[in-house]
Parts: structure tokens; C-alpha cells; sequence
């Protein structure tokens, strides 16, 4: 017996298959689909034109001149705006230019669909997305283009003519936004896409249900907030539980009534707690610790001397709290919940609130006075530390960070892509939820694209890109400047130039200490004359300046400002001091 699709499923017009794609997207409120043009993706031009001018729900195409910076964009809109984004690209050439960003997504838990066109095999000739316009539709065929991708993406699927389209577009997003959320990719070929349909007939993502995150064990909870009220030492570690910005507060509210120190993790990505309050403690020896509650995160500290000692007692919370996807994983925990951290976060809350005595308030007060003192001797420290490299030309890497601090507006997001020796996090004074995002991967020069899409989710804030010059090369700034500029979504970008890879100096004069590298060297650790980054800024549509005086820094950034208020996207390029070579 043969049976419809449901009455209750989406019922839409649609003249081929690309139709009832763009139909998903816009059943779901899908509101861009960053695009790099190939010919077998023209279909998407067509399906997004045609709902536009009937007034049908699709999303707006967003034109990005290079894959990398395209997939960072989309990165950088699902974290600011929680929303999923979409990436179109040419076949597997263009999911391979997607590069390092496609590992950005996976450790972003970023909700992107990543799609791609897949080459014709259909015989020359027989239809319209047929093998017809050139010998290159051959060589573009491989034996798993998916295969490109798999191991970074939660679903793959390559598009076949039997398939429901707009059913499996929404799965498609049904995946993504799932906890844990990630990336997943599909390849459409072009005989699908071009096949014709009379309308079309599919569940939205909605209808399909997207699951709700798990709520913690309750016994576990109750053993956490048991734990943390007896012990004398304990630190909280967060990572990635911010990417929920109802997390911060909730945080915030549990630290400050048991007077909790926060660390945080080397791998930090969110901003989890502010950095400004006086209980980010922010690094600390966890030796001598007796209880540890680390939130969403996948490297809780560096196994050594400052890692806990057999006696503290670790909890771990987050929605994958074993890290399933990384394959050797040593830390260990004496309890592991597997629950959204706002949830974890308040149940705990309310488990203490219940049992905390007088005298628990008192001892936790203290803690708390004494947590806020030395977090006010560091802080001074740090700046008197930037006030004494004031003068120092070169730039100095701390002045920078210090005076970037110093002019970031409290209401701005800041995308970070910098290395912890240049500890601009320690400078910087973000405490609204959503507001600073350090690259989730170590997949540099995501903050270009990431940058961009950022503004697109919150044009109403000043988005700031801070980088290093390797990465922001790594970065393809070039195209996330044209697209920032075109599509009217300014950002500021600082870079710390310093003409050289830690890579390619530090770490090999670490490893062969007085080496022939050093003493020849480093051939290829060095960029240097470096690329004019103020003029490429200029050639793609935007403001460039380039700062050699340190008195400089703070006017410059904030002639940056103004151009990006007004507009245009903004580069300063900051010159400091080659690592481990005199200028």
C-alpha cells in the first residue's frame, strides 16, 4: 500500500527540488545563507530569488569571496545569535577551501548546515544538470566527497533523487541545533536539485522536534552542592558554558554565595564569567585544591605539578561531559553529569541555598574577601607591568593589549584570536553575557569571518576582531573585508604585528635549544617585510592605518571606531617587535 506524506507537514509550491530546499531554510527562520558561487549551486540563486519576489520565507544570500572566510562568518553569526546559519559552496574544491574553519565549527558546537554541490554524472546531454558545460564536471567527482568532512560534522548526507528535499534539509538543521550542538553537511548534486516537483511536502525542523537539553541527576547535584559547602579549597573551571549567556548569571549568583574562584580553562572559548569581577581568579596552582567543579569544558587544566592531587574531589558538567569526540582523554572525575549547565548551575543553587548555614556564610565570605584582594593585587600588578613597557618602541605586545582594554566599549563583542603570551584577556573588562568569544578551535584566523558574522547577528553593537598577523593571514581578511563593507556590517581589527610565527621560532628553539635553525635564523619563522595590511584593508572597501608610536594606539583605535560607526570596516595594524630577532 502506498501512503502520503502527513496532512500536518509543510505544504509549499515548488517547481524542483532546490525549491523545497530553500522552502526548509525558511520554514525554519533561517535568515542568511553564506554563499560562494559554483556552478551547481546556482540553484540556490534561483529558488532564493523566486521566494523573495513571490514573498515566501528564505533566508537572504550573503555573497563571501572565499570559503574559509565564509564558513568563519557563519561560525561567528551562530554564537552571537544562537540562530543556525547555512554555507553554499562548489562541489569538493570548495568544501576543501573551507580549511581549518570546518575544525573551528565542530569545537564551536557552532549549529552550521554546510552544503555543497555535488558534479553531474548524467550522460551529456540527457537533462538540464546533466555533465554539460566542460571536462572539469569530471574531475570534480570523487568516491566520498562527504568523506571531506566527516569525521568534524554530528551528520553527513549526500542528496538523492528519491530523497525528500525539504525533509532532509530539516533534519539537516533538526542535527545541528540538537545538544551538543555542531555542524553537519550535505551534498547536493546537481540532477537533484534541478529535478522538477509539483510543490512540495516536508516537516519543518520545528515539526520534527528539536530535543530540549538534559536535566541533571539529581542525586549528582545534591553531591556537588554537598561538596562545594564542606570544602575549604575549591575552585570552579568554565570553559564553554557560556555559549549559553544565561549561564553567566546564574554563575555568578552560585560563586559569589559560596565565594568560588573561577579559573579558567586553556582552552577557554566563552565568556563564562565576567572578566572584571573580583572572583576571577582566572589561573591558579589546583594542587592544593580539595573540590573542583569544572562547566563545559573539554581541557580542564595541563596534567603536571598544578593539576588537582589525588585528594580533590572533581566534578564535570556539560552536555558531553566524557568529550567523546576527542580520542584520548586522561582527565579524570569522581562524578560526571551529562545536563546543560544553566540547568546544573541552578539546581545546585537552589540545593545550597537550602543547606547553607550562618557560619558556611561567614567561612564563604571570607574566602570570598580574600579571593578579591589577591585578584586586586594582580590586576594592579598587570597594569603597572603595561605602564613600564609604556615607552618602548617597538611596540610592546602588553602596552597593546592594555590600550586595547582601555578602548573597547562596554557594550561591544569581541572576537579574540590571539595567543595567551599576549594576555589581552587579562586587559579586557567584558562582563555583559555574549560579548567576548576567543577562538573555540586551534584552527587560526577565524576572526575575520568570524567577525563579520557577528555584526550581522547584532548590528546594533560594535564588534571588535583582535589578531595576531600570522592568523589574521591564515584568516583570508581580504574577503570578510569585502563582504563587511558590501553588506553594510562594519567591524574594527587590531593586529599585533610582529612579522613572526611562535611556531616557527619559539617552539623550535624550545625543542632544539641552541639549534642550527637559531643559529641560522629560523628560516621560516619569519614573514618580514610583512604585507601592508592598512592598504589591503583600503583595496577591499575599508579604513586602514598602520601605528608605530605607542602614544599612538589609543587615537588610533578610536579613529578606527569612527569609520566603523560610519560604516566602513577598519584595520589597524600595530608594529611590535620580531620575536627572537632584533628589529
Amino acid at each position: 500500500m502506498i501512503h502520503k506524506c502527513p496532512d500536518y507537514w509543510q505544504d509549499v509550491p515548488a517547481d524542483n527540488a532546490g525549491d523545497a530546499l530553500v522552502a526548509a531554510l525558511g520554514a525554519a527562520g533561517v535568515e542568511y545563507l553564506f554563499f560562494t558561487s559554483g556552478s551547481e549551486i546556482g540553484f540556490y540563486q534561483e529558488a532564493l530569488a523566486k521566494a523573495h519576489a513571490l514573498g515566501r520565507p528564505a533566508p537572504r544570500i550573503i555573497t563571501v569571496t572565499h570559503e574559509h572566510a565564509s564558513l568563519n562568518a557563519a561560525i561567528g553569526y551562530a554564537l552571537v545569535s544562537g540562530k543556525p546559519a547555512v554555507t553554499a559552496v562548489h562541489v569538493d574544491v570548495g568544501t576543501m577551501h573551507h580549511g581549518g574553519a570546518v575544525h573551528t565549527a565542530m569545537h564551536a558546537n557552532a549549529p552550521v548546515v554546510m552544503t555543497a554541490g555535488y558534479p553531474p554524472t548524467s550522460y551529456t546531454g540527457t537533462g538540464p544538470g546533466a555533465r554539460n558545460t566542460g571536462g572539469q564536471l569530471w574531475l570534480q567527482q570523487t568516491y566520498d566527497q562527504n568523506g571531506i568532512v566527516r569525521q568534524y560534522v554530528k551528520w553527513d548526507h549526500r542528496l538523492q533523487t528519491f530523497d525528500n528535499p525539504g525533509l532532509m534539509m530539516s533534519r539537516a538543521l533538526q542535527v545541528a541545533l540538537a545538544e551538543p550542538r555542531g555542524p553537519v553537511y550535505m551534498s547536493i548534486p546537481l540532477e537533484v536539485s534541478t529535478a522538477g516537483a509539483q510543490g512540495a511536502r516536508f516537516p519543518s525542523a520545528a515539526q520534527l522536534g528539536i530535543p530540549r537539553p538534559p536535566a541533571p541527576d539529581a542525586a549528582g547535584v545534591l553531591e556537588i552542592a554537598e561538596r562545594l559547602l564542606r570544602s575549604r579549597d575549591p575552585y570552579v573551571i568554565a570553559a564553554g558554558s557560556g555559549r549559553n549567556p544565561a549561564t553567566v548569571p546564574a554563575l555568578v549568583e552560585l560563586c559569589e554565595l559560596l565565594g568560588l574562584p573561577v579559573l579558567h580553562s586553556p582552552q577557554r572559548s566563552f565568556l563564562s564569567f565576567p572578566l572584571d569581577h573580583a572572583l576571577l581568579l582566572g589561573s591558579a596552582s589546583l594542587a592544593g585544591a580539595d573540590a573542583v567543579l569544572v562547566l563545559e569544558t573539554d581541557i580542564p587544566w595541563i596534567p603536571g605539578p598544578a593539576e588537582p592531587g589525588g585528594n580533590a574531589w572533581v566534578a564535570a558538567i556539560g552536555l558531553d561531559p566524557i568529550k567523546a569526540k576527542i580520542p584520548t582523554y586522561e582527565f579524570c572525575a569522581d562524578l560526571r553529569l551529562t545536563a546543560d549547565s544553566r540547568a546544573a548551575i541552578r539546581a545546585i543553587l537552589a540545593e545550597v541555598k537550602g543547606r547553607i548555614s550562618t557560619e558556611d556564610r561567614r567561612r564563604c565570605a571570607e574566602r570570598a574577601a580574600r579571593i578579591a584582594e589577591t585578584v586586586k593585587a594582580r590586576r594592579a600588578t598587570l597594569e603597572r607591568d603595561a605602564q613600564s613597557r609604556a615607552a618602548k618602541s617597538p611596540i610592546d605586545p602588553l602596552w597593546l593589549s592594555r590600550e586595547i582594554g582601555r578602548h573597547v566599549p562596554e557594550d561591544a563583542i569581541v572576537i579574540d584570536d590571539t595567543l595567551p603570551h599576549n594576555r589581552l584577556h587579562e586587559y579586557l573588562r567584558c562582563r555583559r553575557p555574549g560579548s567576548y568569544f576567543l577562538n573555540p578551535g586551534s584552527s587560526g584566523g577565524w576572526a575575520p569571518g568570524a567577525a563579520f558574522g557577528a555584526k550581522l547577528a547584532a548590528p546594533d553593537r560594535d564588534v571588535i576582531a583582535v589578531t595576531g598577523d600570522g592568523f589574521y593571514m591564515f584568516g583570508t581578511p581580504g574577503p570578510a573585508l569585502w563582504s563587511a563593507a558590501h553588506y553594510g556590517a562594519p567591524y574594527l581589527t587590531v593586529v599585533y604585528q610582529n612579522r613572526s610565527y611562535i611556531t616557527g621560532t619559539l617552539r623550535p628553539a624550545a625543542i632544539y635549544p641552541d639549534g642550527y635553525a637559531q643559529k641560522s635564523g629560523f628560516d621560516g619563522g619569519y614573514f618580514d617585510p610583512p604585507m601592508d595590511f592598512a592598504k589591503e584593508a583600503e583595496a577591499a572597501g575599508g579604513y586602514g592605518e598602520n601605528v608605530r608610536d605607542p602614544a599612538e594606539i589609543g587615537a588610533a583605535i578610536e579613529r578606527g571606531w569612527e569609520q566603523v560607526r560610519a560604516g566602513k570596516p577598519a584595520v589597524i595594524s600595530v608594529w611590535l617587535p620580531r620575536l627572537m630577532k632584533d628589529d
